[in-house]
């Protein structure tokens, strides 16, 4: 168990860990992600887990750059793989403090077979998605969670699917840890880390952050998309998680909180548990 450290890093203790060389970063002007990276890497600043435990990894899309930024250990893999890479990671060394950066298409779309079963197995692994609705990357095309009459490349007269509820999703599927976010709760954001650093389990982070450039073909611009989630975001931790359905209605509202937050021992406790009792070396 990690515990945490109440003083906020300054500047240039977060600098430290940013791989300033590699600036300016590929994101577009007005994307939410950098914020969540800094977010990130204030949460490690400020736990008691060694830096050298912390490990990131991503799959394919805007977000899962995350690792070429962050002076940490870090692994960028395959489309919608980044779930079962980040699960051999910890079942070989359970010290690791394994996070997952991934955009919506690259963790629930492509790799939505790998995110079901690794709650139902409750692997203790960090997942957070980042949330744009749309396949950003490759060009604007919708996925499973787009909400429906969104206007995208392949769906250009509006989207006609039913997308995840992803909250309840996780939450019905048995993660102890639910939570979900806009890039405007940078605090809430960090708080939420530092949480799921402890959780024994599949931890679940949704930070929602519209892309400027493809979120429903950009209909409104960045600093619209910002207004429009203040103005649309309530927070209640004790939501019906039934209700929690995105939709680009600027009439409806966009419920965040932590949702679920209960002890549940992860696959890996386990996994070691039962060596340790058939006298098996958890070197070797």
């Amino acid at each position: 168990m990690s515990r945490e450290i109440l003083i906020t890093p300054s500047i240039d203790e977060i600098k430290s860990l940013m791989r300033v060389e590699r600036l300016p970063h590929i994101w577009c002007p007005s994307c939410g992600i950098g914020i969540v990276a800094k977010a990130y890497v204030e949460a490690v600043l400020r736990s008691s887990i060694p830096l050298d435990k912390h490990v990131i990894v991503s799959g394919i899309g805007c977000s899962s750059r995350m690792p070429g930024y962050i002076k940490l250990d870090g692994y960028h893999v395959i489309h919608g793989r980044a779930i079962p890479f980040s699960v051999g990671l910890k079942s070989v060394n359970p010290e690791l403090e394994v996070t997952i950066f991934a955009g919506d298409g690259d963790l629930i779309t492509i790799g939505g077979n790998h995110f079901i079963h690794s709650i139902r197995r409750n692997d203790d692994i960090n997942v957070i998605m980042i949330n744009n609705y749309i396949y950003g990357m490759t060009g604007g095309q919708y996925g499973g969670t787009t909400p429906p009459g969104s206007r995208t490349l392949t769906s250009p007269y509006g989207h006609l699917e039913h997308n995840f509820n992803m909250p309840l999703l996780a939450a019905t599927l048995g993660a102890p840890y639910v939570a979900r976010w806009t890039v405007l709760h940078y605090r809430q954001i960090v708080d939420t880390l530092l949480e799921m650093f402890n959780v024994d389990g599949f931890a679940f982070l949704e930070v929602i952050s519209p892309c400027i450039v493809y979120t429903d073909m950009n209909r409104m611009e960045s600093i619209e998309f910002m207004r429009d989630l203040r103005r649309r975001v309530v927070i209640d931790n004790d939501a019906d998680l039934s209700d929690l359905s995105i939709s680009m209605d600027p009439d409806t509202r966009i419920v965040v909180g932590k949702f679920v937050n209960r002890e549940s021992e992860s696959f890996q406790t386990r996994y070691y548990r039962l060596i340790k009792k058939l006298g098996g070396d958890l070197d070797g």
